[in-house]
């Protein structure tokens, strides 16, 4: 059941909500800042080759790593949210106040845009590396491939 409440505006800038709302924003820019420098890293390092699977895993840990960190920082003052789909899940949830949530999501998102920018500071505008299909595999072909694996995993689900 949904139980929404939207908050008033005083209780969601009181001292405690802005202390909470500076732990998603450092938290999330440290999260960003680890998992996204790890790729960027890992593109300097091997010069751009194709991404191969101890790549991929190395990357994944250092996200994992991040989230954390990140987690254990701000999880005793925030929750330790670190994502605006799940700040969504618990407003929607009823578990924080729109007004508590709609400010976490800002300082989400200020958090990692802070940390792409001094990322690109840092690395002196290295690209950051992108993945995608793979070759000869179009990206409508990957969707497809993903919505028949949803379905066919939900249909046998229930056998």
């Amino acid at each position: 059941m949904v139980k929404l409440a939207l908050g008033s505006i005083g209780d969601s800038l009181s001292g405690g909500s802005i202390k909470s709302y500076l732990a998603e924003f450092i938290a999330t820019l440290l999260f960003v800042f680890a998992g996204v420098g790890s790729a960027i890293a890992y593109g300097k390092l091997t010069t751009d080759a194709a991404l191969g699977p101890a790549g991929l895993v190395a990357i994944a840990i250092a996200h994992a790593l991040a989230l954390f960190v990140g987690v254990s920082i701000a999880a005793n003052i925030s929750g330790g949210h670190l994502n605006p789909a799940v700040t969504f899940g618990l407003a929607i949830g009823g578990n924080i106040t729109i007004i508590t949530g709609l400010f976490y999501w800002i300082a989400q998102c200020i958090g990692s845009i802070v940390a792409c920018f001094l990322l690109q500071f840092v690395t002196g505008g290295l690209v950051v590396p992108t993945h995608g299909v793979a070759d000869g595999i179009t990206g409508l072909q990957g969707v497809d491939q993903g919505v028949t694996s949803l379905l066919f995993e939900d249909r046998f689900k229930n056998y």
